[in-house]
């Protein structure tokens, strides 16, 4: 019965699938202004997923149509809304790529850094309370040089304030992953690649919180290693920029978890 009944269940399932239209088949006889109006009534009505299917249709049934441009710019938001975070920074990028000196140009480069901003996240994530700061951080790295880009190039954009307080989160955030790794190879008594990792906190997060504790571990990791002068060097820096976390750690009462990334 396998032999007779396998085939047939196989035959039946691709019969099933090809049945499915394609956008392209689904709007081959509409036409590109009824397309695009289609997009935009499901867009407004906020079926995501209809009004990409109608995009994609548009753009492969009537390239560089007269409404492309601003259809270009609709699926990027269509995309972000549906949850497809690689498809909005994608669209974003190629719009950037084809209308680099559109009005709204600064819209895309904003949108395709708030796209790999939510990247690494999924929903839980996104709308669950996670420390992000022991993932790694992937894809935020590009949203930082996306939003840096945008604000280089349009400081006066509507969307450049909320951009300049993503930057901040973001590289606060990147301050405190490598400041956890520098934590964790300290209790793993990896203490030169703890004291490297630190260097880099200070060096390229100069400016944020994680200096702090990145002081403390290079302190703790040149004790460990016999290297007094550096440890006394590092000392005098906390004590500078930091003197309540110095003389909380020079009388012992100093207490910062180790997060464990292992």
């Amino acid at each position: 019965m396998k032999k007779i009944w396998l085939p047939l269940l196989s035959a039946l399932l691709v019969s099933a699938c090809s049945t499915t239209p394609t956008p392209s088949q689904k709007y081959a006889k509409f036409t590109a202004k009824q397309i695009y109006q289609t997009a935009e009534i499901k867009l407004a009505k906020r079926d995501y997923r209809e009004s990409i299917e109608a995009y994609e249709a548009l753009d492969a049934l009537y390239p560089f149509n007269k409404d492309d441009q601003q259809a270009e710019l609709d699926v990027i938001y269509a995309y972000f809304q549906n949850d497809d975070m690689p498809a909005a920074a994608a669209s974003a990028e190629r719009y950037i790529r084809l209308y680099p000196r559109a009005a709204n140009v600064d819209y895309a480069y904003y949108m395709k850094g708030v796209a790999n901003f939510y990247q690494d996240r999924g929903w839980f994530q996104r709308y669950m309370p996670t420390d992000q700061a022991v993932r790694d951080p992937g894809s935020t790295l590009q949203s930082y040089k996306d939003f840096e880009v945008l604000l280089k190039l349009y400081p006066d954009s509507q969307y450049a304030p909320d951009a300049r307080q993503r930057l901040v989160y973001l590289r606060n955030l990147s301050g405190r992953y490598q400041e956890e790794v520098a934590a964790f190879y300290l209790e793993k008594q990896a203490y030169v690649a703890a004291i490297n990792r630190a260097k880099a906190v200070i060096s390229l997060y100069n400016e944020t919180p994680s200096c702090q504790k990145a002081l403390v571990i290079m302190i703790k990791a040149y004790q460990a290693l016999g290297l007094t002068a550096q440890a006394v060097d590092a000392s005098a820096v906390l004590q500078q920029n930091y003197p309540m976390v110095a003389f909380a750690l020079t009388n012992g009462t100093y207490s910062a978890p180790l997060v464990d990334l292992s």
